[in-house]
């Protein structure tokens, strides 16, 4: 006995026993009646068995063409199942999606994107790990992540980035301090100042490091601290000021901090990476487009 039936027989199987005609069937299916009817004649030949009896006026279901039909309408529906789950995954509306980035971008830049991804493909996983710029690119490099968002282009080989915003810097301070109710600060003020300063690891070090350069400016008494809840305490203790990207200050305002634009203007770049010719599935290109539309 040879079983090895197509999902074409199936569905004409199916069709038949629904429609209780071959000629309501095969217009049902879109086929041609003497097609639906040979595929119906080479079922019956494999199985050995006899599925529908044809009268002149109706075909009647026979009690083993009631049980393969049974068979039959499951296997139809497991398989459509499966080819449109296929075409989800196909078109980015299932899957997975990883994205690495700073905690800062985790927090504040990322949420809206994210809110209007999950909108629009409800059905996909979307993993944020959050940590710092070299973990984020060493994620991405290892394959671990399908992205990352980092502040600063990078020139490690194999990884493109396009730029998606620019983020200026705000001095931060304690309610009371002198720099109090001010519109704006100049990055000269901040000579003698006592200042908490990002530990050297921190995606913020480097810019505020090259502003005070720029500027010429020797800080009071440095505090460092790796991460912006110490930071945003030990300001708010009176211990300091800082200088953060204006992303970042939602992120401290538990601390009661006040804050202005540092001047000049001083803007760090926030970037999207990925790895050079790596093969993207369709929803992370849909996440993709999301983050740069």
């Amino acid at each position: 006995m040879n079983l090895n039936l197509g999902m074409t027989h199936l569905r004409c199987i199916v069709a038949i026993a629904d429609h209780e005609s071959f000629t309501a069937a095969a217009s049902a299916l879109g086929m041609v009646q003497s097609s639906l009817s040979s595929s119906v004649a080479e079922a019956e030949r494999r199985l050995d068995v006899t599925l529908f009896e044809r009268t002149t006026r109706r075909v009647v279901v026979t009690p083993d063409g009631v049980a393969v039909t049974q068979y039959a309408r499951k296997m139809v529906q497991d398989f459509d199942e499966g080819l449109a789950q296929i075409g989800r995954f196909v078109t980015g509306d299932r899957g997975t999606v990883s994205v690495a980035c700073l905690p800062s971008l985790a927090a504040t830049f990322l949420p809206p994107y994210v809110v209007q991804f999950r909108r629009d493909h409800p059905d996909v996983l979307l993993e944020i790990r959050d940590g710092l710029r070299q973990e984020a690119l060493t994620a991405l490099l290892t394959g671990t992540v399908d992205m990352a968002l980092v502040s600063a282009p990078t020139t490690e080989p194999g990884l493109v980035h396009r730029t998606l915003t620019a983020d200026s810097f705000h001095c931060a301070f304690a309610a009371g301090h002198p720099f109090d109710g001010r519109e704006h600060i100049d990055w000269a003020e901040l000579a003698g100042e006592p200042f908490i300063a990002f530990g050297s690891q921190s995606s913020i070090a480097g810019p505020v490091a090259r502003a005070l350069g720029d500027a010429d400016v020797r800080t009071g008494p440095v505090m460092h601290a790796q991460n912006v809840g110490a930071v945003a305490g030990l300001v708010a203790a009176g211990l300091g000021v800082t200088a953060v990207p204006q992303l970042v200050l939602p992120m401290m305002e538990f601390a009661g901090l006040r804050h202005a634009p540092l001047s000049p203007t001083v803007e760090r770049t926030i970037s999207l990476v990925r790895v050079e010719g790596r093969h993207e599935t369709a929803s992370v290109k849909n996440f993709v487009r999301c983050l740069t539309a």
